[in-house]
């Protein structure tokens, strides 16, 4: 998604120039297909208004609301990053980094931070062969950590490697929230509290409860829940934004600001001529320790 966006919008709601070399050819091709059989199946009149696959692709991009997720979360955490970074935040924690660019896109902001990508094993070890087969140094301030989290918790984790616990941090924990458990949720947020320094940030997105309602869910949200399903990895929980603030406080964490999608949608996406929208239910927190 951050490929595409990168390649065909404009303006730019978060420009991860580096996206597409994560994939190749082949995948970005079946990516491409399957996006194209799904805008058939869930939005027929569209698909059939848009036969030019390249249209399609559009459409399925700007209708379904993940895209607007995963570009707009993307922007609010950099922005946020930006600021702490000027603030004199010297560490950067990325967790489930998955094939995040950051730290080959951004030389600016990776000369004053050590930036710590946090993963499971598999995730990561395939992450680090395409880095390798692109032919990417490695920075030194980069720091790959594995974590088999069935055996291990983020705080133990962080402190068997150079993550230094007294220095100002910043986490980011985004696409990962809907897919835990609320003991996993709440367990992590206490680790960012106990490991790192009051006045820490972490940025982090979430569904609202009433998503998991299919009486209440946006009809988009119906539909990606079904989708991601469909692929092995379900949504399971949510927060309810009116009690966010006193989840994050039995945590240890203080929340400062709570995105709801019409804030969303004012911040990022307000006056585009395309179909990219905030996606109905979805937030965008932060919060720091307190």
């Amino acid at each position: 998604m951050r490929a595409y966006h990168a390649a065909h919008d404009h303006p730019k709601i978060f420009d991860d120039f580096l996206a597409q070399h994560m994939l190749t050819e082949d995948e970005r091709r079946e990516t491409e297909a399957r996006y194209l059989l799904a805008l058939q199946k869930y939005y027929p009149e569209e698909a059939a208004s848009n036969p030019d696959p390249r249209c399609g692709l559009a459409t399925w991009m700007q209708n379904l609301g993940a895209p607007a997720m995963v570009l707009g979360r993307a922007r609010y955490n950099e922005d946020n990053l930006e600021e702490a970074v000027r603030a004199g935040v010297k560490q950067y924690v990325i967790l489930g980094a998955g094939m995040d660019t950051f730290a080959f896109r951004r030389p600016d902001l990776m000369q004053q931070l050590s930036v710590f990508e946090v993963d499971q094993p598999g995730t990561q070890a395939q992450k680090r062969q395409r880095l390798q087969r692109l032919g990417r140094e490695h920075p030194e301030q980069l720091h790959f950590l594995a974590v088999d989290f069935s055996r291990e918790d983020l705080a133990g984790a962080l402190r068997r490697s150079s993550y230094d616990p007294l220095a100002p941090s910043f986490f980011s924990w985004l696409g990962v929230t809907y897919y835990l458990t609320r003991e996993a949720l709440l367990s992590t947020f206490s680790a960012i509290a106990a490991v790192a320094p009051p006045g820490s940030s972490v940025i982090f997105d979430y569904l609202e409860t009433e998503a998991f309602v299919p009486e209440k869910a946006a009809p988009r949200m119906k539909i990606l829940i079904e989708i991601v399903a469909r692929v092995g990895e379900p949504m399971i929980s949510g927060f309810e934004p009116a009690r966010l603030g006193e989840d994050l406080a039995q945590a240890g964490l203080r929340l400062l600001e709570d995105l709801g999608p019409d804030e969303i949608q004012t911040r990022f996406f307000a006056g585009r001529a395309d179909g990219y929208q905030a996606c109905e239910q979805a937030h965008f927190a932060w919060a720091v320790v307190a």
